[in-house]
């Protein structure tokens, strides 16, 4: 079985081996996320980015329930695999992706007829084109909302299998299909905001066919099967994958919570330009993303395995790694984010301009702590440690965020909304160093 390299190979070869694709395809989804806000920001304007920015926290609220089941059914995986349990791990997956289909086609449904209402709800204080377009954008989202979730999943499974290259290969297929749709019907065609949400979604959801694909017969170390998985083990993988539930829960609220404050000492310009902000912080934090997801299974395997000095050397490598990334990312927002921020404006909009220069240098201080509670989350939760992991998700992504929030807008404005990041990271890595501290890890 491919999985068995995660046993074999040289801590730091394995650690290349897997984190140089997963960069790679971070690199590359983070670059079609930014090349998707350039053709928006250059070609539809301002209210067409603020648009997109309101709408992402119901997307990504319909994307965490698949992501809590693939991250929980990842760490059973490799686990199982690590003890030589392929028929197991494989009932594991069959059942993951039954559900994720499932739950998919329901929530597509209720997002296509409930549109507006959903858009209106979490958008207080918009103008009205702005909720037009994030309508549009959503409704057709959830046509595809059947297969988009199952495609971020079944990447998680193809690492698993140790089938890393297979994964980058199809991400970075699906992105540059992306990249050209884009081109096509918004630069040729003119078809406005809609235009981006049937690049993504098309594009995502060819992917998802072919990877589903890919599992069929035994070509895979897990692959299709019958047999489902009893009720406590399902409730196992819900348990350990709710910290990325939450997570993703937790940053969908804070998007909303971020937009109200925004809109309120900034209006519609300072929602643009925190999207601004988020598309230039996308390449930077989908590669320390892309480093820690993809030696978890490496990580929960050698812990199935009984292999615990194999797996601390491992993730001393992810340490050092995260470390580097996020300093080099710190200077390049610092000095050279603010002229990337150009790509995203027409030249007309000289106030959005100046509000992005001053909200990406304030967000970039950010990096230099940023890193530990992405880097200690990712082990909590591939050692099965979802209380742990809950806790970093509960404190890092809401409550430090929105304490904070208050605390320095009231002081600063909306600089105060820029600086919150930097001071709100700060705290949850010492929270997370302090649950680390005291946690214990078998030896045998």
């Amino acid at each position: 079985m491919n999985s068995e390299l995660f046993a074999k190979l040289p801590p730091t070869k394995l650690f290349f081996r897997c984190a140089v694709p997963a960069v790679i395809t971070s690199v590359f989804c983070a670059l079609y996320s930014v090349v998707d806000g350039v053709f928006v920001g250059k070609y539809l304007g301002e209210d067409a980015l603020a648009a997109i920015n309101l709408i992402m926290p119901i997307i990504m609220i319909v994307e965490a329930i698949s992501n809590m089941t693939a991250t929980g059914a990842s760490v059973n995986m490799s686990m199982l695999l690590g003890q030589h349990k392929r028929e197991e791990a494989s009932r594991v997956f069959s059942f993951s992706v039954k559900f994720i289909l499932i739950f998919s086609f329901g929530i597509g449904l209720l997002g296509f007829f409930f549109a507006r209402p959903f858009v209106t709800l979490i958008s207080p204080g918009a103008s009205e084109n702005a909720i037009m377009l994030s309508t549009e954008y959503l409704r057709v989202y959830s046509l595809f909302a059947p297969l988009i979730p199952i495609y971020f999943a079944t990447d998680n499974y193809l690492r698993v299998c140790g089938r890393e290259k297979l994964s980058m290969i199809l991400n970075v297929t699906s992105q540059f299909a992306n990249v050209i749709l884009d081109f096509i019907l918004i630069a040729v065609l003119h078809q406005g905001v809609k235009a981006a949400a049937i690049a993504s979604c098309v594009s995502i959801s060819s992917g998802s066919l072919v990877s589903l694909f890919l599992f069929m017969g035994k070509r895979m170390d897990v692959y299709y099967t019958k047999e489902n998985i009893p009720i406590p083990q399902f409730f196992s993988i819900i348990a350990n994958g709710s910290s990325e539930f939450f997570s993703s829960i937790a940053t969908s609220v804070m998007s909303v919570v971020m937009n109200l404050f925004l809109l309120k000492y900034g209006g519609t310009t300072a929602v643009a330009a925190f999207s601004i902000v988020m598309y230039v912080d996308s390449i930077i934090g989908m590669m320390n993303f892309g480093i820690c997801d993809s030696l978890q299974p490496a990580i929960s395997y050698c812990y199935g395995a009984g292999m615990p000095e194999r797996m601390r050397a491992i993730f001393r490598r992810v340490i050092t790694a995260t470390i580097t990334v996020s300093a080099v990312s710190f200077l390049f927002m610092l000095f050279i984010g603010p002229h990337a921020a150009v790509l995203f404006i027409k030249e007309s909009d000289t106030e959005l301009l100046k509000v992005s220069i001053t909200a990406i240098k304030l967000f970039s201080f950010s990096y230099l702590v940023g890193w530990i509670d992405m880097c200690f989350s990712s082990l909590f939760t591939a050692l099965d440690r979802p209380g742990r992991s809950l806790l970093v998700s509960l404190f890092g992504t809401l409550l430090f965020p929105i304490i904070f929030l208050f605390l320095l807008t009231a002081v600063w404005g909306l600089d105060g909304v820029w600086l919150m990041a930097s001071i709100a990271a700060l705290a949850s890595g010492i929270l997370t160093l302090f649950l680390f501290k005291t946690m214990r890890i078998k030896n045998t």
